[in-house]
């Protein structure tokens, strides 16, 4: 005979007496949450929750966008929202209501937090409703807004160069590449492999052969020829920071040091041939790759132009008003 299990059936006055055997030591870096279902902000990490009948915690129905935020000022802050919206239209979800003064919310938030140096998360969720597909189930959509530490790669990754592997996770058709949803299943799958294979970071092919992106990271080449190269975007999600990468590497091209920057269709041949390689995103800003499935990348160092595009994505984030928001 089975042994009944004594499950308790807690109210709500039972949970905030437990609220202490909740907390994790990674909640140190979580610093502020707005929730549109609460209606206000919270601290304490174990109240930063999310309804579970909200289609985005069952059928990942939903979009969103992280920015960071240095020395309290948002980087490319226009551009983020303007992909969100973008992400938004894709799946034709109606914006929150709160969404008409969305800086005002992530500024209240990231005040909230207390820290200059942070990552903020726009999640936009087709709501609460139901636990079908039926996304007219919800009656109105949600935005949550979350502040955590940013967190940078060590000074000697970007000294020496990091090692990446290609992981066998298939690439995203176009409609949803080109749609930051929350939907990450196949990026939580190539950073799986990464970590499997005893390195930080992965990228993955399509079906053709041709290169595409990170778990959360895109990839550029340096050619024989001394062109950039960045993949194809059809099946690629553009990043903001990629595309600030591109603007700053026209200087580059001026300076001599690139003969041009532009998409291609890079095969393994091509890869295998490039004296440089560099990863792009919100946290790395331009992060040199030296080691790729086990072979040198070039001569095995940080090559010119990786070190070249980071000093001027340093640049840029430190002093360029032009792409800074106030957020403290």
């Amino acid at each position: 005979m089975t042994e009944t299990l004594n499950i308790p059936v807690y109210q709500p006055a039972d949970l905030a007496g437990n609220l202490e055997r909740l907390r994790q030591p990674w909640h140190k870096n979580y610093l502020a949450m707005y929730s549109s279902v609460f209606g206000g902000i919270v601290t304490d990490p174990v109240l930063m929750t999310v309804p579970v009948d909200d289609h985005l915690v069952h059928r990942a129905d939903a979009v969103f966008d992280a920015f960071k935020c240095v020395n309290g000022n948002a980087y490319c802050f226009p551009e983020h929202m303007a992909r969100l919206e973008r992400s938004a239209g894709g799946i034709d979800l109606k914006m929150p209501a709160e969404y008409e003064r969305v800086e005002d919310y992530v500024r209240a938030t990231m005040q909230a937090g207390g820290q200059k140096d942070t990552v903020i998360r726009i999640i936009l969720s087709r709501g609460s409703g139901s636990f079908s597909t039926n996304p007219y189930d919800c009656p109105r959509s949600h935005m949550y807004i979350v502040v955590t530490k940013l967190k940078t790669p060590p000074a000697e990754e970007y000294e020496k160069g990091v090692a990446i592997i290609s992981a066998p996770v298939p690439v995203k058709p176009p409609i949803f590449a080109n749609i930051k949803s929350c939907d990450y299943l196949g990026n939580v799958l190539i950073k799986k492999a990464a970590v499997e294979a005893g390195v930080e970071y992965a990228v993955n092919w399509d079906e053709l052969g041709y290169l595409a992106e990170g778990s959360t990271e895109n990839i550029i080449l340096v050619s024989e020829e001394g062109e950039l190269l960045l993949p194809e975007y059809a099946r690629v999600l553009k990043g903001v920071t990629l595309a600030r990468t591109v603007a700053l590497a026209e200087k580059l091209v001026q300076e001599g040091m690139l003969k041009a920057v532009r998409n291609a269709g890079i095969d393994r041949e091509l890869a295998s041939r490039a004296r440089e390689a560099m990863l792009t995103g919100t946290s790395l800003d331009v992060l040199p790759v030296t080691q790729w499935d086990g072979k040198r990348v070039g001569d095995g160092r940080v090559g010119p132009v990786a070190k070249r595009l980071l000093e001027l994505m340093r640049e840029d984030v430190r002093s360029n008003k032009d792409v800074l928001t106030p957020m403290l």
